[in-house]
């Protein structure tokens, strides 16, 4: 089955638990049209660039699926007509990344940062 990486944004005024609750209620979601979630990480409330919707911050969460076509299909089709989520964002992949995603991982372990330097 091809591999897919899906980033969603949900409403600021949603609880954590009710952010995460989307997540599962997605992940049933392709699990009745026989696809599976490989990985799902809850990035937390980040402020965006721009308003959307009159929101100014959102929950982002990321899904990391292994799933046919129709399944992702009907996915996205039930989180464009969900009222609580703002964005969404599947792209096809060729291979999951192993470990945490970017947004996961310590800003010290991330690639391409310079080092801090104490100033005295």
């Amino acid at each position: 089955m091809p591999l897919y990486e899906h980033v969603f944004i949900s409403r600021q005024d949603l609880s954590n638990a009710q952010a995460e609750g989307l997540v599962e209620h997605f992940s049933t979601v392709l699990a009745d049209n026989g696809g599976k979630v490989v990985e799902s990480e809850y990035w937390g409330v980040k402020t965006m660039a721009y308003k959307i919707n009159k929101n100014r911050k959102g929950h982002y969460a990321f899904l990391k699926t292994d799933a046919p076509a129709t399944a992702v299909q009907e996915m996205e089709r039930l989180m464009r007509l969900h009222d609580d989520v703002m964005r969404v964002l599947t792209i096809k992949v060729d291979g999951h990344d192993e470990g945490p995603s970017i947004q996961m991982q310590k800003r010290d372990e991330r690639d391409g940062r310079r080092e801090r330097r104490n100033r005295d």
